[in-house]
């Protein structure tokens, strides 16, 4: 009888979701930031305030508010196609971090990268499919002092190294990925490095305490071959050395092309065979 009424009490614990790790442990929070700002980011769009599109994960306590870990994948079952993500983080100088554009061969999408946080915060994505329903969801992040950290590296090796770019294939979400022949319509995972300081303009020089000047990556695109992966319009809220992974379909074209221009001007544009991507 008495495991009968424990199996009667996990049946029900588990029909109302009451098993533990169901519940989103820092769901958005209701603020004004965001009743202020929503005009500024998307006009009068309405928004579809839900899961069911996409998830966006992000720490409760991030470990380095410089480098906050951003990861979107679009939720089971959903067959849109994200054509659109906007990235904010509300409470941010700069609150909108970035338009990402995406191709058909992102598919499904599974897509990381880092951000800056400079104070508690709602982080939130809207996802725009190709018939024009906007989905939004995010997650609360408290760090501090993200947008204003110190540069990792002095200017002088900063600049020293600007611009250079590696990329890391996978087969899978765990494995790095073996050269092969012909893998045409399978799903591949691959992570870009860019190295840029990426510099807010909020932040001190660690000897003269003077301010550094913004200087930060505003324009990335990737291409497979001639087509288009993903295109980043971004101000200064991604993280130094940004870097970006994401599951894209394989064309069958022999190259990944990055093409990434900063706030000065300067542009920085490498192709890369995919049999010879490091590992």
């Amino acid at each position: 009888m008495k495991n009968m009424l424990i199996g009667a009490a996990l049946a029900a614990l588990m029909s109302t979701g009451a098993i533990a790790g169901e519940a989103v442990k820092n769901p958005l929070v209701n603020g004004e930031t965001w009743t202020d700002l929503k005009y500024d980011v998307v006009e009068d769009m309405p928004l579809i305030q839900s899961d069911d599109l996409f998830t966006l994960d992000a720490p409760f306590r991030a470990f380095d508010a410089a480098t906050v870990p951003v990861h979107i994948t679009q939720s089971e079952g959903s067959e849109a196609r994200i054509e659109k993500l906007i990235l904010v983080v509300d409470e941010n100088p700069s609150p909108l971090v970035a338009e990402f554009t995406f191709g058909e061969n992102m598919g499904a999408l599974d897509f990381e990268t880092r951000v800056r946080v400079n104070s508690y915060s709602n982080v939130r994505a809207i996802g725009i499919t190709e018939g024009g329903d906007a989905y939004m969801t995010g997650r609360y992040v408290k760090a501090s002092g993200g947008c204003s950290a110190p540069a990792s590296k002095d200017a002088a090796a900063a600049l020293a190294s600007l611009g250079k770019m590696k990329i890391r294939q996978f087969d899978d979400l765990d494995q790095p990925a073996q050269s092969s022949a012909d893998q045409t319509g399978q799903r591949r995972v691959a992570q870009i490095m860019i190295k840029h300081p990426n510099y807010s303009g909020l932040s001190r020089d660690q000897i003269t305490h003077l301010f550094v000047l913004a200087r930060f990556i505003d324009v990335l695109k990737v291409y497979q071959g001639d087509d288009l992966l993903f295109k980043m319009e971004a101000g200064i809220s991604i993280s130094e050395d940004p870097s970006f992974r994401f599951t894209y379909t394989d064309n069958g074209s022999d190259t990944l092309r990055i093409y990434a221009e900063d706030t000065e001007g300067e542009v920085f544009e490498q192709t890369f065979p995919k049999d010879k991507i490091a590992m």
